[in-house]
């Protein structure tokens, strides 16, 4: 089969594979109920850790970043590793993560997603990016915090990181920035409270904490 055909179903195809909501469904499967309707409401591994604790939590965060890495790989197989069809695939998983349509477009906010899709893309990138959530997370034990300066952080780390002594072409650069705003404006309410001294620290726990 001539895989140029199936270049136009990897946009739809990430999505949907994005959308599937990981952190409902284990928390479900864990006997904590809706996840929405605890905690922060968010369907990401943080809220899914205090609300219904670490085994679906970490489920939660290994499923979430395989949906990102999954359609960023196959784009790369079916395209000879065309970065414009990877970072297309990139975007519609990210986006189906955060606006899933089977929950009316609320969905979790992004970062283990994009962190699956960035490992295809650009390892040494993630790999940076995981250093500074590890780091802002030990010293001020924030996720929020962590996850948005990861996010932010990435553009230049895969400017700088894509090739040795070679820029990323520029649907990456700009691809990478899309996905940094996207995980920000995600963030929204965490930056409220940060700002307003209320953001709950992070522990593994069933708290119900905003998160």
């Amino acid at each position: 089969m001539n895989t140029s055909l199936l270049l136009p179903i990897i946009p739809l195809a990430a999505y949907l594979l994005g959308s599937i909501p990981f952190g409902l469904l284990f928390t479900r499967l864990f006997g904590a109920g809706d996840v929405r309707e605890s905690g922060s409401g968010n369907i990401g591994a943080t809220n899914v850790a205090r609300v219904a604790g670490p085994v679906p939590a970490l489920l939660t965060l290994l499923f979430d970043f395989a949906k990102g890495a999954v359609p960023v790989w196959m784009a790369a197989s079916v395209s000879n590793r065309s970065a414009t069809w990877m970072m297309i695939a990139a975007l519609a998983a990210l986006a189906g993560h955060c606006f899933p349509i089977w929950l009316r477009f609320r969905g979790g906010k992004g970062v283990a997603t994009a962190a699956g899709a960035f490992l295809v893309l650009c390892p040494a990138a993630l790999l940076g990016s995981v250093i500074l959530f590890l780091i802002v997370l030990f010293f001020w034990r924030y996720v929020s915090l962590a996850s948005i300066s990861a996010a932010a952080a990435m553009p230049l780390l895969i400017y700088l990181l894509w090739a040795p002594h070679h820029a990323p072409p520029m649907i990456i650069t700009f691809g990478a920035l899309a996905a940094a705003v996207i995980i920000v404006y995600k963030h929204d309410a965490n930056i409220q409270r940060l700002a307003q001294g209320e953001e709950p620290k992070f522990s593994f726990g069933k708290k119900r904490d905003p998160a």
